[in-house]
């Protein structure tokens, strides 16, 4: 492994995604007011990292159409880190007018689901993404990168991973601080994930990969663990498992943040995380908000047998 520690960490960040990837797959739409309540509510269980929302065409994610409004609402402390999305250099210039930070691009390992998602091959992609990123960086906003389908495409099956590295190396050579690997449909399974995260950290250490995993199967759990012991310390995750998989209709899609939280807590690795806070937001967005959760440990919760 080349210098790459396996030694359990004291401390993990986790970025929540669950107003961002969570919100936008659900069937429910939630007002701005609900939004900044879910949000300060991620602030006051000691959250530091929020994907907030994108700046998309609301014809393409109408549960995102008010990011905007909710940015120029948000009572921002200088201690947490507010993320947006942006696909293009017109959702950059959407997000730098209502006072953005920190923004976040994406794209596919796979050339079919990124010709699908966004209608591009990878390679026009990542060339405007360039543009992206050195605007972004000429502004001075922090910019963190997501690559999917790293672990298998529900089109093309399993995905070159050399490719993933490639794919990442030139995020990071655009200024990202971090990239995120994503699981998108949760094709991962252990062994796989443990084996390729250790090439990832061989290759860019620690400090510059994150981890983004759905549960579809039900190995989100079990793929952290191989991740963590891989050596990754930083881990996606969004409050009540909401969100879906658009390939896997019915199914759990994203990594519930309690799910994520319990587990490591439990190894006694802090997370700086109020865990009977974040069930108080799972709880709000299901039973106020009509959210549907998927989160393994916010049900167990809910039938009392904490």
């Amino acid at each position: 492994m080349g210098g790459v520690s396996r030694e359990q960490p004291e401390e993990v960040t986790v970025v929540e995604v669950g107003p961002r990837d969570g919100l936008q797959n659900e069937r429910v739409r939630l007002t701005v007011e609900q939004k900044l309540r879910l949000i300060n509510g991620l602030v006051d269980a000691g959250v530091r990292n929020i994907e907030v929302g994108s700046f998309v065409h609301p014809r393409w994610i109408p549960q995102m159409a008010d990011t905007a409004e909710v940015f120029r609402r948000l009572e921002r402390r200088d201690d947490v880190r507010y993320w947006a999305l942006v696909p293009n250099a017109r959702g950059l210039e959407s997000a730098l007018e209502v006072g953005v930070s920190h923004v976040a691009v994406f794209l596919s390992s796979s050339e079919t689901h990124n010709r699908r998602n966004i209608n591009r091959t990878i390679a026009e992609s990542l060339e405007n993404l360039r543009e992206v990123c050195a605007t972004a960086r000429r502004e001075g906003l922090g910019i963190r990168g997501y690559v999917s389908t790293v672990f298998g495409c529900p089109y093309e099956g399993d995905v070159d991973f050399s490719r993933v590295m490639d794919i990442t190396t030139a995020l990071l050579e655009m200024g990202a601080c971090e990239v995120s690997l994503g699981d998108t449909t949760g094709m991962g399974t252990p062994l796989q994930v443990r084996d390729r995260l250790g090439q990832a950290l061989e290759r860019f250490g620690p400090d510059q990969i994150a981890l983004h995993l759905h549960d579809t199967r039900g190995l989100g759990l079990a793929n952290a663990l191989m991740g963590l012991e891989a050596g990754m310390r930083i881990f996606d995750g969004s409050v009540g498992g909401m969100g879906g998989c658009p390939y896997a209709p019915g199914a759990s899609g994203n990594l519930g943040t309690e799910d994520l939280v319990h587990m490591l807590h439990s190894a006694g690795i802090r997370t700086g995380i109020d865990l009977d806070r974040l069930l108080a937001i799972s709880q709000l967005l299901e039973n106020d908000y009509g959210a549907t959760l998927n989160s393994r440990f916010y049900r167990y919760a809910q039938a009392g047998a904490r």
